[in-house]
Parts: structure tokens; sequence; C-alpha cells
């Protein structure tokens, strides 16, 4: 009788850990599925994308043959020894933009805000984020990875003009880069920052898009992609937080966000600005979508964006 109790205590066991090991495995196989498909950059992103244009593509490739006249390639190593590269486009002056993309982006697509910048006098540097366009990288870093590839640009231009005075600025993904750079330790000659519809955090954002994609709720498929993407991309999505990065930002950060945006939904704009511990301002641009705002009312969010550079920029 013991023996008996004791072989079917140790076949529940047995099928318990059997169990346990198939749900391990398939979560990793999900984690893994969801990572490639949304930070692999050898994976088409329109699945993810769709209609959107989370890149801020749409109407600024125009500009493409502008950029391709006035600038060269620059090359740049990251921290952990990418080849970066960015185009570099000179204006013979000590104001200088660093003008960012966004997710499923590459630099020749943020052409439009480069040529804006330079007609305002600034010397324009236009990065490929890492494992976009020409920049190596196997994964996509969301803005988290790159915040020090973009304090690497940062360090680039003042080694060639010690007087720069930087202004950052992004969109969508390359906004959250922004928020995530600001809240580094940068050189005084980072002046100020421009944000355009970033995202509070990754895991906030892949969250949305898992809902929005496959009506699927964050747990398991987040938290298992995210323990993959710690193995695989050296961070995950939880400490990707643009709210806590804001919270340390000692640099003058312009914060905008269309109200009809449901791909960076619109709530996350109040959410970044509230907790920004830095000189701040807001602007809402009503009736435009993801990285609409721009195209739908240019008049007032340019004129928005000048009159908080010179408040900071000489």
């Amino acid at each position: 009788m013991k023996q008996s109790r004791k072989s079917a205590i140790k076949t529940t066991i047995l099928v318990g850990m059997s169990m346990l090991l198939v749900i391990v495995i398939a979560l990793i196989c999900v984690g893994n599925y969801f990572f490639d498909l949304a930070l692999n950059p050898k994976i088409d992103k329109s699945a993810i994308l769709g209609e959107e244009s989370a890149s801020g593509d749409k109407g600024r490739i125009t500009s493409y043959s502008w950029v391709a006249r006035k600038s060269k390639d620059t090359y740049i190593k990251s921290d952990d020894n990418l080849t970066l590269h960015g185009f570099e486009i000179n204006n013979q002056s000590d104001k200088w933009a660093i003008v960012i993309h966004g997710y499923g982006g590459q630099g020749v697509l943020m052409s439009g805000e480069a040529k804006i910048f330079y007609d305002l006098g600034y010397n324009v540097i236009i990065p490929d984020l890492r494992g976009c366009g020409e920049s190596e990288g196997d994964a996509i870093g969301m803005g988290w990875l790159d915040r020090y590839d973009i304090i690497n640009w940062i360090d680039y231009i003042i080694s060639k003009d010690k007087n720069a005075q930087i202004v950052l600025y992004g969109v969508s993904m390359g906004g959250a880069t922004v928020m995530m750079t600001t809240g580094e330790n940068l050189p005084k000659n980072v002046k100020c920052a421009i944000e355009d519809c970033g995202y509070t955090s990754v895991n906030d954002e892949f969250s949305v898009q898992l809902n929005k994609l496959f009506g699927l709720p964050e747990f398991p498929v987040i938290t298992s992609a995210s323990f993959v993407s710690s193995i695989r991309a050296g961070y995950n999505f939880t400490e990707a937080s643009c709210v806590e990065q804001v919270k340390k930002s000692k640099t003058p950060t312009l914060f905008i966000h269309g109200d009809q945006d449901d791909f960076v939904p619109f709530e996350m704009l109040d959410i970044v600005y509230s907790q920004a511990n830095c000189p701040k301002e807001k602007l809402v641009i009503e009736g435009a979508g993801h990285v609409e705002s721009s195209s739908k009312a240019k008049n007032i969010y340019w004129n928005t964006v000048e009159n908080f550079l010179r408040k900071y920029v000489e």
C-alpha cells in the first residue's frame, strides 16, 4: 500500500514537472516570436505598423534629394562596438540639432524636419538608430540602448565644436529616445529637447500593441518577450522607461502629442509630462493621429518649436 502511494506521488510529481517544462518551453517560444516580430531588425514591421506611420514618413521622404545633396555620411562607434551611421549637414554654425527617427524607420525619413532645422540656422545630424538604415545592430533599441548612442553623437559634435549648442529632437520612438537620453548626465552643450509622441515605456507600448493586434493581455506574452529581450538585446521592457528617465532630467523639454493618437496613446503625454522634473512645456495638436502633429497644424507646431528654441539656444 505504501509502495503504491509512493509510486502515485512520484508519478504526480513527474507529470507536474513535465507540464511545467512544457509551459516554460512554450513561453520561451512565444517570447522569442514576439521579440523577433517587434525587435529583430531583419523582420518586416508592417504587422505592427499596419497603416500607421510610426516612423514619421508621411510626406517627409520628399526632402531626401535635399539631404543627399547637402549631407555627408558620418560614422561613429557605439559603446558595444557597433558602427553607427548618420547624415551630417553643416551650416557653418555653433547650433546643432540631432534629429531622430521613429520605430520601423531610418534617418532619411526625417529629411523634412532636418531641413527646417537647417533653415533655422542649425547644423544637423540625422542618425540611423542601431539596427536601422546603415547602422549595425541585431536588435532595435527602442530608445533605451539608443540613449547611449545619442550621447556618443553628442560627444562627436563637441569634439568638432566645443562651443556647440545642441538640441535633441525626435518623433515616436525617436521621441522616446530623446526622453531616455535626457535622463542621463549630459554635457552643458545640450540646451534643450523636443519629443513628439513618445511612449511612457517599452513595456507599456508593446502591451498596447499586443492588445490592439491580437487582443491579448500583457501577461504572459510581454513578460516572456521581455525576458527574452534581456538575454538577446541586453534590456528588459520595464527598465526601458521614459517616465523614470524624465524624472531625472534637467534638460528643458517640449512635449508634443496629437490628441487622436492611438498608436502611442494620447494619455501617455500627461504621464511623462507630469513626471518630468525639468523645465517643460506641452503642445497638444487637436485632431492629429500618430506622427501627424507637424502636418496637421504646421504653423502652430513649428512656431511653438521655434519659440521654445529661442529660450534656450542663442
